[in-house]
């Protein structure tokens, strides 16, 4: 038998410091090495296959294009077998035994200098083979390159500092990797465990993976085929697998873009809304891939956290990944990601609202309330967001929504602002002295029928260069109503003195007491003089900041001369002053109880009786 030659090397000093780096300090779990070797044995199996379609002469051709990963648990190895497009010696040299690409000294530097080595520098290379060592005593590479005429090579290390390379006959085409597993990691010689692993990171590698002879990825990766070719049932199978769902998925979006990055996306909306059973915060997601390789499975900043309720892929080939694929080496790409979804997302919202109107409306009442997040916390997206909310309108039927983009095109010529009003109910806001005037000019008002709508409507400001404005502040511009004036009713001077009279009684607690441009059937109307802070905002924010919500509201009331309970007052302040008095205190208690103001009603319900104790006994 001929002697075998063997050579001993000596690992490039970077090469060590990279391995003390990785086996002690980078990756945040040992389960990594399956996937990098994976991703490897993966990326040499795509490079043969294009070599295959110019090249003829080509070793071992009978070979399948897979990957083959057997366990041993008695011998504590793991052995993952590729027959794509293997290495030279020269090249197992060069790719495991040094570093050549550019940036690896600068990275080593700065680590030396202490800085974090999740720094961008530390994705310029990767090294995704060295991770072995976390778990292994003893690598063995067995490689055989795809010409013909290529060695039979073995290469072997402990992770030390040295390896060898040997000539070794009998090896198949590409490479084979054996890890001898240190004995407190002997775990990953059950196959449970690595197919475990495989489910979770390598579901969608696009060649055949066999763990111990059984194919481990049978679901495709989907997002990467053309859209046209792909039935409704695999995008709901697809969903269940991906979502681990047992619904079918609201809508489906497929679609790839080039630019700025390229990016393969399928992203779903369940049918349900789990947050709103009381479930707690929906986790995100949306998955990140790099060719088929799962990156994370959450990544933060991938999606707008408003958008969390999506669940899908998202897939990019453009993606330098750091030295552990578990962070991306440059945070502005993953802005640009983040960026290029939420925008076509939006826009597949906007096309469904349009075509789809019914449809959109289910989605809005299950969802909108994430929308109605992003407005106000999303400030680059808000525009586009205000697009796509929803509000019942005293132009709809109940149970009805419309658009701001609809309101505006109902809009008179004369009219400048949207106007929107919050209660508790559609029938509670219709009833209201705030609706009259604007029912009595036909002036369209949006109900808003929850509170965060009020924080909604602020953080819009503006849509289509219209003020939003609340149909109970003062700031509504509403001088051009016009109303049929009872010639019964307080004379002008008879009125504003009234008004100077009933400020002179409640105090501070008016801002302005004035006669109303605005009521037709009631007799008093308080409006808010708060230019930011709406009673119901007030509630929230005083049960999250007690001392803002201690804060007095800041009331504007206005009378209705033409009422027969205002006319009556203004005799009464001069014939019985006392009951006066507490018919003025009733009139405003029961404005702020119309408009929302009022949270504890003991003292009016006080009053109330003195005031029928009185009337009972007169």
């Amino acid at each position: 038998m001929a002697e075998v030659s063997t050579s001993k090397y000596e690992f490039q000093a970077e090469v060590k410091q990279i391995l003390d780096i990785v086996v002690h300090s980078l990756y945040k779990d040992k389960d990594i090495f399956v996937r990098e070797i994976v991703s490897n044995a993966s990326d040499a199996l795509e490079k043969l296959r294009h070599i295959k379609l110019t090249e003829k002469d080509v070793f071992d051709d009978n070979l399948d294009l897979e990957i083959e990963i057997t366990t041993d648990d008695k011998a504590n190895t793991i052995t993952i077998k590729d027959f794509g497009l293997g290495m030279t010696e020269d090249e197992l040299i060069e790719n495991l035994g040094t570093i050549a690409h550019s940036g690896s000294k600068a990275f080593l530097e700065a680590v030396k200098k202490g800085q974090n080595i999740d720094s961008n520098l530390i994705g310029q290379f990767g090294v995704g083979f060295y991770s072995t060592f976390m778990v292994a005593k003893k690598v063995e590479v067995f490689t055989h390159y795809w010409k013909n005429d290529a060695k039979h090579l073995r290469w072997v290390s402990d992770g030390s500092g040295s390896y060898e390379i040997s000539e070794e006959e009998g090896q198949r085409r590409g490479c084979k990797v054996v890890i001898h597993l240190k004995d407190e990691d002997k775990e990953f010689a059950q196959p449970e465990k690595i197919k475990g692993i495989l489910t979770r990171y390598s579901s969608f590698v696009q060649f055949p993976i066999k763990l111990n002879g059984e194919q481990v990825n049978k679901v495709q990766a989907i997002w990467m085929r053309n859209k046209n070719e792909i039935k409704e049932e695999e995008y709901t199978e697809f969903y269940k697998f991906q979502a681990n769902a047992f619904d079918e998925p609201r809508y489906t979006l497929h679609f790839s873009a080039d630019a700025p990055l390229a990016i393969n996306s399928l992203l779903f909306v369940p049918q349900e809304n789990t947050e709103r059973f009381g479930l707690g915060r929906v986790e995100p997601g949306v998955s990140l891939y790099c060719r088929k390789v799962l990156i994370d499975s959450k990544p933060d900043g991938l999606i707008p956290d408003w958008l969390r309720f999506l669940k899908g892929v998202v897939d990019s080939d453009d993606l330098p990944l750091n030295i552990s694929r578990e962070s991306m080496q440059d945070t502005s790409l993953i802005h640009k990601l983040n960026k290029a979804i939420t925008n076509r997302f939006l826009k597949y919202l906007e096309e469904k609202a349009k075509k789809e109107t019914e449809k959109y409306e289910e989605f809005y009442k299950m969802f909108g309330v994430y929308l109605k997040e992003g407005i106000a916390t999303d400030f680059t997206n808000r525009e586009q967001l205000a697009k796509l909310i929803r509000y019942e309108s005293s132009h709809t039927e109940a149970g009805k929504l419309t658009s701001l983009t609809d309101y505006v095109s109902r809009m008179g010529q004369d009219q400048k602002e949207i106007y929107y009003l919050f209660g508790p109910s559609r029938d509670v806001i219709e009833n209201s002295p705030q609706m009259e005037a604007f029912k009595a000019n036909k002036l369209e008002v949006l109900y808003l029928l929850e509170p965060v709508d009020e924080f909604v409507m602020n953080n819009i400001g503006k849509f289509d260069d219209k003020d939003l404005v609340s149909a109970d502040s003062s700031e509504a511009k509403l001088d051009d109503i016009k109303k049929e004036k009872d010639k019964d009713g307080l004379k002008s001077k008879e009125a504003k003195d009234l008004c100077k009279w009933i400020s002179d009684e409640l105090g501070d607690r008016v801002k302005e007491v004035s006669i109303s441009k605005r009521l037709v059937d009631s007799p008093v109307i308080a409006l808010n003089a708060d230019k930011i802070m709406t009673p119901s905002m007030r509630k929230i924010m005083k049960s999250i900041h007690k001392e803002i919500g201690e804060s007095k509201n800041e009331i504007n009331l206005e009378i209705n001369p033409n009422h027969n309970l205002i006319k009556n007052l203004n005799t009464l302040k001069d014939s019985d002053k006392d009951l006066a008095k507490l018919v003025v205190e009733q009139l405003y208690d029961n404005a702020l109880v119309a408009a929302g103001f009022i949270e504890d009603p003991r003292s009016m319900v006080n009053r109330v009786y003195e005031l029928l104790e009185r009337v009972s006994t007169a």
